[in-house]
């Protein structure tokens, strides 16, 4: 008779009976590992980014480059392995699209802020056409803690092209992790700093992901692609294989059905590397403009906009959110993964409850 001396220690027996069990029944160890892991941030600031690891595994870092015009998140990994965030422009693999330089990894930003476009912002805009765009530029980490939930809280300010601020930014990333998913809660506190800012209405913003090529949506259409070397190539005839990916919204629509709906939340499945995958995106009811408009593509641009209204659809007034000079407005979305198994509407609609009740 074997007798164990502490509670972690029966946790860990347990686990191991079960994780022999299910591997004898053949089902997926993803439903054993489903509590709570470790999630550790390492500051790199000689490269400018913070790593973020759940569970021992390498998820995703903060990078905030000084020759980008956003701080973003890059890569993004599964719990499975895969890598789920497109590489181009930061990386470029075989047979990635080129498309919006703009797009990378997951990022926060809008496309009228002042009559500026900080969401189409890159390396593509002329010089001559940098004062109609605007960029955010990373100014201090104020914390990193690593725990059973990583917190990450940064600020940054939104400024023109000459360099004066519209906004300042202060973001809490709240990472956490199971066995079979990952959980980013965004949470942005925008306050005007100079005078009025006016959030105008676009389809351009706001939370949003670049996706590998494996969670778009199958096309038929002529488009550009990267080869081996991270140069663009047109392709006519366009490879659909391994192409797998499929909105679901809370509203019960799928596919291209998707764009321009208000939703609770927006889940993209696909498969890679023989694992399924569910990608998902969870409006705020205490964020303006909610249940957010779904900017949902099938070339892989996924994304929830609050500030878009007739952008969406052209019957809507326009959405017009004005802070005076000292006022803020918050803003909360989650991003979620899960590899393996399926997510159901019920589940989704859980996981934006408890979301829901935490913010």
């Amino acid at each position: 008779m074997i007798i164990y001396k502490d509670y972690l220690t029966v946790k860990r027996a347990v686990r191991l009976m079960l994780t022999v069990l299910f591997v004898a029944s053949g089902m997926s160890l993803y439903a054993v590992a489903s509590g709570d892991l470790d999630v550790k941030l390492v500051r790199v600031e000689d490269k400018n980014k913070v790593d973020v690891f759940i569970g021992g595994k390498y998820f995703t870092s903060y990078q905030y480059p000084v020759d980008i015009e956003k701080p973003f998140l890059f890569p993004v990994i599964a719990p499975n392995g895969s890598v789920i965030t497109r590489g181009f422009p930061i990386e470029p693999r075989k047979g990635e699209r080129v498309d919006h330089p703009h797009h990378i990894g997951i990022w926060f930003n809008h496309g009228n802020v002042n009559g500026l476009d900080f969401w189409n912002n890159s390396s593509a805009i002329a010089a001559d056409k940098k004062d109609e765009y605007g960029h955010i530029a990373f100014q201090k980490i104020i914390k990193a803690l690593s725990g059973k939930e990583g917190i990450l809280e940064v600020i940054a300010n939104w400024n023109d092209n000459k360099g004066n601020t519209l906004l300042n930014e202060k973001t809490v990333y709240y990472f956490s992790g199971s066995g079979e998913s990952r959980t980013i809660d965004h949470i942005t506190t925008l306050t005007a700093v100079n005078g009025p800012v006016t959030i105008g209405d676009s389809k351009e913003g706001l939370f949003a992901i670049r996706l590998d090529r494996a969670f778009e949506m199958p096309s038929n259409e002529p488009l550009i692609f990267t080869d081996e070397k991270g140069n663009p190539t047109t392709v006519g005839v366009i490879d659909n294989n391994g192409v797998t990916g499929m909105y679901i919204s809370a509203s019960g629509l799928k596919g291209d059905a998707v764009w321009g709906t208000r939703n609770d939340w927006v889940l993209l499945t696909g498969t890679k590397d023989n694992v399924p995958i569910t990608i998902g995106i969870f409006d705020n009811p205490k964020n303006p403009g909610y249940p957010a408009y779904a900017h949902a593509r099938g070339y892989g641009l996924f994304s929830v906009n609050n500030f878009g209204r007739s952008s969406y659809d052209p019957k809507m007034e326009k959405m017009t959110f004005v802070l005076q000079k000292g006022q803020s407005v918050r803003l909360c979305h989650r991003f979620f993964i899960q590899a393996g198994g399926e997510v159901t509407s019920e589940r989704a609609n859980k996981i934006f409850e408890e979301f829901s009740k935490k913010y």
